[in-house]
């Protein structure tokens, strides 16, 4: 694919004619319309072709285990950005149905001259876009809006390491962290105006309901931009000390945001540096904006069976095969794991905190990924547990970092070899004495009982 403009955040996916009724934007895993370098793409094209701009975005009736919970932030999130396009002059339709056939018969209807799309390292995903240039003769430009160095940029190949990584993150980073530019208006704007069903599209799915419904956090690029202003003002100083303790306040809680595009991980970079706060907590923080989360879309794009044992390193797959028969000193069902049910009252505590606030401390979420191994017959079953239990109920799993995260935690993906122990071998272990001395591990259970 060839690397075109935008500082080479888009790339031509298919060449066509380019020639339609207008330049159309399938908006997917960016939903907003503020620093939205597809959007801004879109706008572009359309300009040179003194064409309007029409935006879609596909609602499949499942996917990937997302909940009742998880439609319902995101198409509330999608209710504003329809409010925002429409005043921009950008028309908007909300499409039912398996993508790539939806998508297939709407290019047929609208006619497009250009496609412009979101870029995304899921397996899933990008079988969709490939349904789809395959079913379509248009001009498709694939645009990495959801990384602050594009991916294919950062690395060509995959990373096994942080320490890998971050050295080419560092060498980009300077050219990439500019301040975002404005969006721009469609010259021609598009005129039809259609109410879109917001509770109808949410009743259409076929979705199951986990977890109560959710009070503490608002949806939408407004609540992202205002959460990024509180983070900033109240708990950026002194984040590097404070962030692993899940007994206080001090992460930033963005990650919902950013894994429903709600904000710009790009504006997020830009206002920590230019923030004022010691050096130290800005730089904690972007080492995981940008290295950690950015090597997770790394991961999975290099990687397409990434939440498989396959996906482990070689060192950890012999490892913990030389460990499978093991004894456990406990065995647990998804079901017991999903009640937190267990003898360990920290991971109880943690999956409550997971099952009741769509969101478990990161630090925590290591813990008890590393647990699930411990007390399954086998590491797949610890990581098909483990995905499970994420997907469903965290706000921002169905991501890059949850599925990184829980091959970290489960098969040594982005780590060393360790001492080996029993049913972990070489893989990095973590106990509750461990925790205990880190943490108020009585207070966090308290909270979360």
């Amino acid at each position: 694919m060839a690397i075109i403009g935008l500082e080479g955040r888009a790339r031509l996916v298919q060449e066509g004619d380019d020639k339609g009724k207008c330049v159309c934007y399938w908006m997917s895993r960016d939903q907003r319309v503020i620093d939205n370098p597809s959007l801004a793409l879109a706008v572009q094209k359309a300009n040179e072709l003194d064409l309007p701009v029409l935006s879609f975005f596909c609602l499949a009736p499942t996917f990937l285990g997302a909940t009742q919970r998880h439609y319902a932030f995101m198409l509330k999130g999608l209710q504003e950005t329809e409010k925002d396009l429409t005043r921009m002059g950008i028309g908007f339709r909300l499409l039912l149905g398996e993508p790539s056939n939806a998508v297939l018969e709407y290019l047929a209807k609208i006619e497009p001259a250009v496609m412009v799309t979101d870029f995304d390292p899921l397996r899933s995903k990008r079988r969709w876009m490939e349904e789809v240039r395959q079913g379509n003769k248009v001009t498709i430009y694939e645009v990495d809006a959801h990384n602050i160095i594009p991916c294919w940029l950062a690395s060509s190949k995959r990373e096994w390491a942080a320490a890998t990584f971050r050295p080419k993150v560092r060498r980009l980073l300077p050219a990439f962290l500019t301040e975002p530019g404005p969006t721009k208006r469609p010259g021609l704007p598009w005129r039809e105006v259609v109410r879109t069903d917001w509770r109808g599209a949410l009743a259409s799915l076929h979705v199951e309901e986990r977890g109560p419904e959710l009070n503490w956090i608002a949806p939408g690029p407004e609540a992202a931009s205002d959460a990024l202003k509180s983070f900033i003002a109240s708990r950026l100083e002194g984040y590097a000390e404070r962030r692993n303790d899940p007994t206080i306040e001090g992460q930033s809680d963005l990650s919902p945001f950013l894994h429903f595009g709600q904000i710009s991980p790009h504006r997020v970079a830009w206002e920590v540096t230019n923030a004022d706060a010691s050096s130290e907590s800005k730089e904690a923080f972007l080492e995981e904006l940008t290295v950690r989360r950015e090597l997770s879309d790394n991961f999975c794009l290099n990687t397409p069976d990434y939440d498989s044992f396959g996906s482990f390193p070689e060192w950890a797959r012999t490892s913990l095969d030389q460990h499978r028969s093991d004894g456990r000193d406990y065995i647990y069902s998804l079901r017991e794991f999903e009640e937190a049910r267990t003898h360990d009252p920290l991971w109880n505590a943690a999956q409550r905190e997971m099952v009741n606030r769509g969101k478990m401390h990161g630090y925590l979420r290591m813990y008890w990924a590393k647990k699930i191994l411990e007390w399954s017959e086998t590491p797949e079953d610890a990581l098909r547990i483990a995905v499970h239990l994420n997907d469903s109920y965290e706000l921002d799993g169905r991501d890059p970092n949850g599925y990184a995260g829980i091959a970290w935690s489960i098969g040594g993906v982005h780590d060393r070899a360790w001492p080996p122990r029993k049913v972990f071998g070489k893989v990095r272990f973590m106990s509750y004495s461990g925790a205990k001395s880190k943490f108020d591990v009585a207070s966090y259970i308290a909270k979360w009982s």
